[in-house]
């Protein structure tokens, strides 16, 4: 059978095929071309996959989330954010920023966030004389903090697939997410001098305001210490703190804001339903496609072929990252990351690179690509809600993806800025 599937594969990504339909049709040509297994083994396949007890993960997050959203928290946090920094340059960009570092615990979902972020604050920026392609820039490249500080959707299947500590990855996450926030937070001060953009409050919000906001906007802000701490002391496992947050987003929302309405459920489950079938159907078919890669044995072979290049961690690790920047541009990012993590994550274990460290630079690289053309979702997403152009969104962003990339390089070339944080917590 060889390569035919994967050359199917990337045969429907060109041909714009959805991505859980091109996956499954890859794989279901495994094993109707390759006849040494039945059809019915592609069925057992993809089913079989949903039995993963830290998948459930998924859905639990992603229904927090939508609770949060319907419960108000999001409008308290653009409070909490407006209080922090809309004194500064260009106050209402610098508070798109911090609002992603703050939706982080919530959403986990960088095209969730890109959506909201453009529809909430791209439309106000634009109101309030920012360019249209500025506004769908720091829209866009922010939303790439939302997957990395946890919890992130990226890091629990990168964990479940290389199988490393989720909770682990979700502590590594928060250090990068905070480097990523105050790289596009300098960008925008620079940007924002230049076009004379203004701040969105005359000073600095007095403390009693900003003491004000912090509580207001405190049950979602303690959302991602109530996650890791409960981590970080045993209480519960990773999949268990999806489920503890989605009862305690309910109780904030019904006992303390008083938004959220038994009348919203029905629309809440629908919503959580819908986004985790689009996630779990990817999951499902990419097994499939990894059960026919691990009996060609591709896994092993890429292996091989990578530590064939060199023997040097660091320039191993560098040679990875411009080939997912590269598939970052091509296939979108949950995709790529389980087409890949299998194939990955043996060559760089074999050189003896953490693979914790590997997990966070590969979700941040991928992600990344969400916001660089041809396929990036991220920027279609808001531009198409702020109706910009490609063009005039590059031209604006590039300032932006510099950022983001030298983010990179230094969680590449400093492991210690991804793994500091969870030894210190959890031990080596």
């Amino acid at each position: 059978m060889g390569l035919t599937p994967i050359a199917i594969l990337l045969g429907l990504f060109v041909l714009n095929v959805p991505i859980a339909l091109a996956i499954s049709m890859a794989a279901l040509s495994f094993f109707v071309l390759g006849g040494g297994l039945p059809v019915t083994a592609f069925i057992q396949k993809m089913a079989a996959t949903t039995e993963s007890f830290p998948l459930l993960a998924v859905p639990f997050f992603i229904c927090a989330g939508t609770i949060m959203n319907h419960a108000g928290i999001t409008r308290r946090l653009l409070g909490f954010a407006d209080a922090l920094v809309g004194h500064t340059v260009g106050g209402l960009a610098q508070a798109n920023v911090v609002l992603s570092a703050l939706m982080g615990g919530l959403s986990a979902s960088a095209n969730a966030d890109a959506a909201m972020q453009a529809k909430m604050l791209g439309s106000e920026m634009v109101r309030r004389g920012y360019s249209p392609g500025f506004s769908a820039a720091v829209c866009t490249c922010s939303s790439v903090i939302t997957p990395i500080i946890p919890p992130g959707i990226g890091l629990i299947l990168y964990g479940f697939l290389a199988d490393v500590s989720v909770g682990r990855l979700f502590i590594a996450g928060v250090l990068p997410g905070l480097l990523i926030t105050l790289a596009l937070m300098a960008v925008v001060r620079l940007r924002a001098r230049q076009r004379g953009y203004r701040p969105t409050r005359p000073e600095r919000a007095p403390p009693r305001e900003l003491g004000k906001a912090f509580v207001e906007a405190l049950g979602a802000l303690s959302i991602i210490a109530f996650i890791l701490i409960g981590i970080r002391q045993g209480i519960f496992t990773p999949t268990e703190a999806g489920a503890m947050t989605v009862v305690y987003a309910t109780i904030i929302g019904l006992l303390v804001h008083r938004e959220l309405t038994l009348s919203a459920f029905p629309a809440i489950i629908v919503e959580t339903v819908l986004a985790t079938a689009v996630v779990m159907l990817i999951i499902c078919a990419a097994s499939a496609f990894g059960f026919y890669m691990t009996w060609e044995q591709i896994p092993s072979k890429g292996a091989a072929l990578l530590l064939s290049l060199t023997e040097s961690p660091l320039i191993l690790l560098l040679l990875i990252n411009l080939l997912l920047l590269f598939i970052g541009m091509l296939i979108e990012g949950t995709a790529a990351l389980i087409l890949l993590t299998p194939i990955l994550v043996p060559a760089v274990t074999q050189l003896g690179i953490d693979p914790l460290h590997f997990g966070i630079v590969m979700v941040v690289n991928l992600t990344i690509g969400g916001v660089t053309p041809p396929v990036g979702t991220l920027m279609f997403t808001s531009c198409s809600v702020l109706n910009v152009t490609v063009g005039d969104f590059l031209r604006e962003a590039w300032p932006f993806f510099l950022a983001l990339l030298a983010v990179l390089m230094l969680l590449v070339l400093v492991p210690q800025t991804v793994t500091a944080l969870p030894d210190l917590l959890m031990g080596s």
